[in-house]
């Protein structure tokens, strides 16, 4: 029989993100790991549900763009660092090297295999947090980290996983099946394994 938590979120580990804004003329960025993806079509859509507390909302909410960048195992101490100190206090403009697409508020981090820019959406007001829904403007990949086909290979990304339930950072593991193939076996035998 299993235990009844209570209302225990179960859906971690998830995505650890740096999201990147510009607060007071200067670039800010945050550690976030609480995020959502609306859709698959065009264009996309992602969420991001941030403590209103937090300094970069200002950026987010003024200049309506921020970035979405995708650390690897390498950047777990830069990470955790921009997550555990406020732009408020710290200045994290030097933190990583920067670039730009075609967002001026959307700061992109050299370091970082995988960068979004997006385009603010919307904001859900969630009493203590921020919810803001961005569209996807561009997405820049390093080349090492594409498959031939042109695809993200996050085996090579080596994302950083943040599960809050053991307050640690957990790495991807091996490929366990291909998505819509592992399943057919059952399928044709009716829904039996």
């Amino acid at each position: 029989m299993k235990k009844n938590l209570g209302p225990v979120n179960g859906l971690y580990p998830s995505l650890t993100t740096i999201v990147g804004t510009v607060v007071n003329g200067k670039p800010n960025f945050l550690a976030i790991a609480h995020v959502g993806i609306f859709n698959h079509g065009t264009p996309q859509y992602l969420s991001f549900g941030i403590n209103k507390a937090h300094y970069s909302n200002q950026g987010i909410i003024e200049h309506k763009e921020f970035s979405v960048n995708i650390p690897s195992e390498a950047l777990v101490v830069e990470t955790d660092y921009v997550g555990l100190v406020s732009g408020k206090n710290t200045d994290k403009s030097a933190v990583f090297e920067l670039h730009y697409g075609s967002l001026a508020h959307a700061p992109l981090i050299v370091a970082c295999p995988v960068v979004m820019e997006c385009r603010l959406h919307s904001t859900l007001d969630f009493t203590s947090h921020d919810v803001f829904v961005g569209e996807i403007v561009a997405t820049h990949v390093a080349p090492e980290v594409l498959t031939a086909e042109g695809k993200i290979d996050f085996t090579l990304v080596k994302p950083l996983l943040f599960d809050m339930q053991g307050v640690r950072y957990l790495a991807l593991g091996p490929e366990v099946g291909k998505c819509w193939n592992v399943g057919k076996t059952m399928k044709k035998a009716g829904g039996r394994p």
